[in-house]
């Protein structure tokens, strides 16, 4: 599955996106599994992934997901939202 990070979440994981094979995993154990890949920050005084993920939204092949027991495979797209700020 493609796991694209946005905003702190991106500085979590120093990268924009990338390509996880989990086979079927719930959407709840694909984010203990990036919490787990990024449990401290990046970089001094960034986010760390835990924190990040605990205020976040996510969005499954563009749409919300707030089902965290459902299952994604391997062609799912799986979008990190923290909260935005500005305008």
């Amino acid at each position: 599955m493609l796991v694209r990070y946005f905003g702190a979440a991106q500085a979590a994981a120093g990268v924009a996106e990338e390509r996880l094979d989990l086979g079927s995993a719930s959407l709840d154990a694909v984010l203990e599994h990036v919490s787990a890949r990024y449990p401290l920050p990046v970089r001094v005084g960034g986010p760390a992934m835990p924190e990040v993920i605990a205020r976040s939204s996510f969005l499954l092949n563009e749409v919300a997901a707030r089902d965290r027991s459902r299952v994604l495979g391997a062609d799912d797209v799986l979008d990190i939202l923290p909260p935005f700020a500005g305008g």
